[in-house]
């Protein structure tokens, strides 16, 4: 649900992580929109339980953490893809560094029109707060007014 708090919008999804942790999934304040570290879990798994989805598939996580990141952009009056000007990507395992990629590239890579693509930065880390999570993604994205 999207609202306005001191010239704030901020975005919050049914993550187990957002109810347990309590932080949002996105801001924006004016025209920048930070999209917090996502991870593939499943929104419908509860906060004492989470569930991953694609449990072994990084490139399936990649694919579906970018989507809700695009969701949660246009969720606070953003395009979605487009504005995004930064991403983290944050990987457990160096031998699933190619298929993020992969899946980073599917839906944030140059697109040939300057319309779509941003800078990233891949860093593979010692893990996660579940096992099961392959990777952790977080944005920065700039909306036109």
């Amino acid at each position: 649900m999207a609202s306005k708090a001191q010239s704030k919008q901020l975005f919050s999804t049914s993550s187990p992580w957002e109810v347990s942790i309590g932080y949002y999934r996105a801001i924006r304040r004016g025209n920048l929109i930070f999209v917090a570290g996502s991870t593939a879990t499943d929104p419908t798994s509860p906060p004492e339980a989470p569930k991953v989805r694609f449990p072994g598939d990084a490139r399936r996580q990649t694919i579906l953490i970018l989507q809700e990141i695009i969701q949660a952009i246009q969720a606070v009056g953003g395009k979605g893809a487009e504005d995004v000007v930064r991403c983290k990507m944050y990987v457990r395992r160096k031998e699933d560094t190619s298929a993020v990629a992969a899946g980073f590239k599917e839906i944030l890579g140059q697109d040939g029109t300057g319309r779509i693509g941003t800078t990233a930065t891949m860093i593979v880390v010692n893990g996660f707060v579940d096992d099961e999570m392959l990777v952790e993604i977080e944005v920065d994205a700039i909306a036109d007014d």
